[in-house]
């Protein structure tokens, strides 16, 4: 997986840096696995807006991805790996041996026709998906369940891994993307290896164009609105601000919004880096 920078033969295209989709090997989704995708444009059902700077966008369709890789016991071939617009990863079409086709987030280094499997009786490699108390300790992993059942749901995103550091009775220490070491209980499942596309952090649109492709509209800043706008709008020229703060007064950089009483605080062992 690589990049590719656009020659600048229009303005648009100057600072224009896309993946090279070296490693796609289709364009055409799996059918059975699509489902419509209604925008909301940033408002509730109601018709009020509660999100700014929503709307607009290219339709996509929703690509179903099993997070939860319980087909234990089976092995499934992977047939293709797909570009999803929902997503930063690529995505691998994989075909059970009983002939069930299911999306997965694709790992680094997955290929077209690689065996894999989930459960008991997968090995450690890349692409199968295994329970946190059979996976070898400093494996590295993605797709991290935190409640048995429920479904990955940590490093998901692309190019991001998490480490299996150390085991005590039944929870597993995981250091997670972020910096932080939490415990989760080890009845979980994970999948090996590293979330595909790494160089997505790489990426730059170009021009703002693109952006409203991608259903984000223009961000106003809060220095350029008025008083009765945002805690920081107002003043003469550039005189105005303050502290960084939210629309709704929350102090930015650094204030702290986690719940002190939070029962999940337990399990964080060391919190994650400023």
């Amino acid at each position: 997986m690589a990049v590719r920078k656009i020659k600048p033969v229009t303005p648009g295209q100057r600072h224009k840096i896309i993946s090279a989709f070296d490693n796609i090997t289709s364009t055409m989704p799996e059918k059975s696995l699509l489902r419509p995708q209604r925008k909301t444009g940033g408002r509730n059902v109601n018709g009020k807006q509660t999100m700014r700077y929503i709307g607009g966008g290219h339709k996509r369709m929703y690509r179903i991805i099993d997070f939860l890789r319980d087909k234990d016991g089976i092995q499934a071939t992977v047939k293709t790996i797909e570009y999803d617009p929902n997503r930063s990863s690529r995505i691998a079409l994989v075909v059970y041996k009983d002939g069930e086709k299911r999306y997965i987030v694709a790992p680094l280094g997955l290929q077209v026709g690689q065996k894999i499997m989930s459960g008991k009786n997968a090995s450690p490699e890349v692409g199968n998906n295994m329970f946190l108390n059979d996976i070898p300790l400093g494996t590295i992993v993605h797709n991290i369940e935190l409640k048995p059942g429920k479904g990955g749901a940590l490093a998901r995103s692309a190019g991001t891994y998490a480490q299996l550091s150390a085991r005590e009775g039944k929870y597993a220490t995981i250091k997670l993307p972020s910096g932080e070491t939490r415990l989760v209980l080890t009845s979980c499942r994970a999948t090996i290896g590293t979330v595909s596309n790494p160089d997505h952090n790489l990426e730059k649109s170009g021009k703002a164009g693109r952006s409203r492709w991608q259903g984000r509209r223009p961000r106003v800043r809060g220095v350029a609105m008025n008083p009765v706008d945002h805690p920081m709008g107002g003043g003469e020229g550039k005189a105005s601000g303050g502290h960084p703060r939210s629309r709704r007064g929350i102090p930015a950089k650094g204030f702290k919004t986690r719940d002190k009483k939070k029962y999940s605080a337990k399990f964080i062992i060391e919190r994650r880096k400023k």
